[in-house]
């Protein structure tokens, strides 16, 4: 079958398990007049971009790994199936896993079309875009992997992955491969990546320092921790970034992220990519003024807020709008409407969001859990105490390996720093579950069979997403998690 590519490149064509096979050509070009020139391809590569722009790919990447979580809690009935995973009742023919995997393949073959296009050495410009596209591959598939493969703390990596597609002509039925091997193939391609990739680029493209922040997430989940903290190095030593100060830190929702010197990657949504209340942030958020700009049925959860509440001048605190009527706190169902802004406002409007996937505060807590497993409490405080002074605290609010408040070990300290630095972009429940940690809601919620008591233990098969079940039917080599 001869494939074909959209110049404009907003869809394409996908032959391999999971993609759709029936999308007609706009064009009628082939791939190899398609991608015959540098203009081609670098408009092609724009394409891959705005696949991660679509709801079938921003949307459900941060619902379905920040729900499952204890930063934000189900108000009550909603009509998203990604409420199922947060509630752990997911079934196999759920919308928001099918969309995504679908479209996380689509983004995979229109990278492998122009990283097979592109020999490597042919011009500066072209390995540039190679590079992009390696790194736009490495996170699709990792994305993959971490909702439905289990992690790879468990049984180090030898359990079911997902299949890695490493060819624009894949055959039509693939397994999956093992956790293990998708990150060597993850790992691969950001070491070519952050190789290739030698032009500076903002914070809305790939370049080799987003190559060099993404392997330092993968090997921190991977537990190679002397990499996790080599490769946060390198982004923290390139000076090509530097933590917000606290007020554009307060106001980072509402700036393009290209402005924000922290950010290292995002998806980036203009106005004309605004999806309203089909956003993120509309899940979260309701204009208290005028409760019309959003649904807001998710909400901060009640232990996440009291965290954050032992220091009221934290700024974190500025990304919850608590929704108040003459002066009494509303509810809804019997959960207090703690109105998450962390998507909202961007160029003043309402649901405008460009979340942000890799950033700065990000490196310096990977090196802090790395720091901490390898034995140097000291370097991990330190490193909790930047993000925490950067949030406003100050004196006893800061950590020191004689005073740790509590906590009984310094990686006790980093993931909970963890928790609330970056809450509500996707990494709470990867946290407890790659390091051996239960899930414990007690507080009042939709948590399935318990609204008030819930505990989900990190060997529990539904801590990974079934594979959806249109992919096992037309793909029978593909076997589903139990």
């Amino acid at each position: 079958m001869k494939t074909t590519i959209i110049k404009i490149a907003l869809s394409l064509s996908v032959v391999c398990a999971g993609c759709d096979t029936d999308l007609q050509p706009y064009t009628g070009k082939s791939n190899e007049t398609a991608l015959s020139t540098l203009s081609d391809i670098q408009i092609a590569t724009y394409g891959n971009y705005a696949m991660l722009v679509a709801e079938p790919y921003t949307r459900h990447y941060l619902t379905l790994n920040e729900w499952p979580g204890d930063n934000v809690v189900q108000s009550g009935a909603d009509g998203d199936q990604a409420s199922l995973g947060a509630s752990y009742q997911h079934i196999p023919t759920m919308y928001p896993t099918t969309d995504f995997w679908q479209q996380s393949y689509k983004l995979i073959y229109g990278t492998n079309l122009i990283i097979e296009r592109i020999a490597d050495g042919e011009s500066p410009e072209l390995d540039q875009l190679k590079g992009e596209n390696l790194f736009l591959r490495a996170l699709a598939h990792f994305n993959l992997v971490r909702l439905f493969g289990r992690p790879f703390t468990q049984g180090n990596g030898e359990n079911p992955g997902v299949p890695v597609i490493l060819t624009a002509q894949p055959p039509m039925e693939v397994a999956r491969n093992s956790v293990k091997e998708v990150y060597e193939a993850v790992i691969q391609d950001l070491e070519k990546a952050s190789n290739l990739m030698t032009v500076e680029k903002n914070a809305n493209f790939a370049s080799r320092e987003t190559a060099w922040a993404l392997l330092s997430r993968v090997y921190l989940y991977q537990n190679e921790n002397d990499k996790a903290i080599a490769f946060a190095n390198k982004v923290i030593e390139s000076g090509k970034y530097e933590l917000a100060n606290r007020d554009t830190y307060i106001k980072s929702p509402t700036l393009v992220p290209e402005s924000n010197p922290e950010t290292i990657f995002n998806f980036r949504h203009t106005i004309a990519d605004n999806k309203d209340k089909n956003a993120v942030g509309s899940l979260y958020y309701n204009d208290p003024a005028t409760l019309s700009t959003g649904w807001g049925e998710y909400y901060t959860s009640q232990s996440l807020m009291d965290l954050l509440m032992k220091h009221p001048e934290d700024a974190r605190l500025k990304f919850i709008t608590v929704h108040y009527i003459n002066g009494v706190l509303q509810y809804r169902g019997t959960s207090p409407q703690y109105f998450i802004n962390k998507f909202n406002w961007q160029e003043g409007i309402a649901n405008l969001s460009s979340p942000v996937y890799l950033r700065l505060a990000e490196m310096y807590l990977n090196r802090a859990e790395a720091l901490a497993k390898t034995g140097d409490a000291k370097g991990a405080l330190d490193d909790v105490n930047l993000i925490r002074k950067r949030a406003g605290l100050t004196g006893n609010a800061l950590y020191s390996t004689g005073n740790m408040q509590g906590h009984a070990t310094a990686l006790e300290v980093v993931l909970e720093e963890r928790r609330m630095e970056l809450a509500y972009e996707g990494h709470r429940p990867g946290d407890l579950y790659r390091n051996n940690l239960p899930l414990v809601r007690a507080y009042p919620g939709m948590h399935g069979t318990d609204n008030f008591h819930f505990r989900v233990e990190p060997t529990d098969p539904r801590v990974v997403f079934y594979i959806p079940e249109r992919e096992i039917i037309v793909n029978p080599s593909l076997k589903q998690n139990p």
